[in-house]
């Protein structure tokens, strides 16, 4: 078994190395590392190239800003592996996770595993969302999500999402931005692919610590469900 896991960067000098770190220190993992440096401005990509690195690790550069779903897009097509996991750059999720995250489609129990940031938590404020604001668009849109999409989940919009390769592979992207959350996630629904939800650890930032996605993604999300739900289901 081979896990793909893919890292959109962009400005992100202050903890790429570190995560870095903590992924090649997993044991029992073979691991192919997917590094899509989306135009970064600071020194993310001089320190990703000095790394002394000892798992499988490429790194794909783009030679202008495109967005999240852009680098996940162009990382998708370097997938060799059996699991395929999203990694966002910071250190808000603990790739100590990945263990529960990949059991169950190891085990060939679910294609598609979702990691929440807020199941089994009593209170979304304990989950360290490092704002109310944050929260309440997160809790809505994964309302929205669950009702057009017949699901139920806790948390639509993690960055932790496992995939079975061969299934990821099937679904063809084309959100550039943020829109990948709700676009892959209403894509899964449409084939009739149920979604694992596990509890994860998060430790959310905040902007001034290099935070990026705006209010204005959560219009974008919204606009996606019901592209990709009722006029796109390709």
């Amino acid at each position: 078994m081979i896990l793909s896991i893919i890292i959109p960067l962009y400005n992100e000098q202050e903890t790429i190395l570190e995560l870095l770190y903590k992924i090649e220190s997993l044991k029992n993992i073979n691991k192919e590392i997917i590094i899509i440096d989306d135009c970064s401005t600071d020194n993310s990509l001089d320190r990703l190239k000095n790394y002394q690195k000892k798992s499988n690790i490429k790194i794909i550069e783009h030679e202008k800003n495109l967005g999240k779903g852009a680098a996940i897009i162009s990382g998708k097509k370097h997938v060799t592996g059996n699991v395929v996991i999203i990694q966002d750059a910071d250190l808000e999720y603990d790739p100590n996770d990945y263990y529960k995250l990949i059991e169950p489609i190891i085990n060939e129990k679910f294609k598609v595993v979702y990691g929440s940031r807020v199941l089994n938590k009593k209170r979304y404020s304990s989950n360290h969302f490092t704002s109310f604001l944050r929260i309440f668009f997160n809790h809505i849109l994964t309302l929205l999500s669950n009702l057009l999409n017949n699901q139920k989940l806790t948390d639509a919009h993690t960055c932790y999402k496992a995939f079975d390769a061969k299934l990821f592979h099937e679904i063809t992207l084309i959100e550039n931005k943020f829109g990948f959350c709700p676009e892959i996630t209403t894509k899964i629904a449409n084939l009739g692919y149920e979604i694992k939800e596990l509890p994860i650890s998060y430790m959310g930032r905040k902007y001034s610590d290099g935070k990026k996605i705006k209010m204005i993604d959560g219009f974008d999300a919204i606009k996606c469900l019901i592209k990709y739900k009722f006029f796109s289901k390709k």
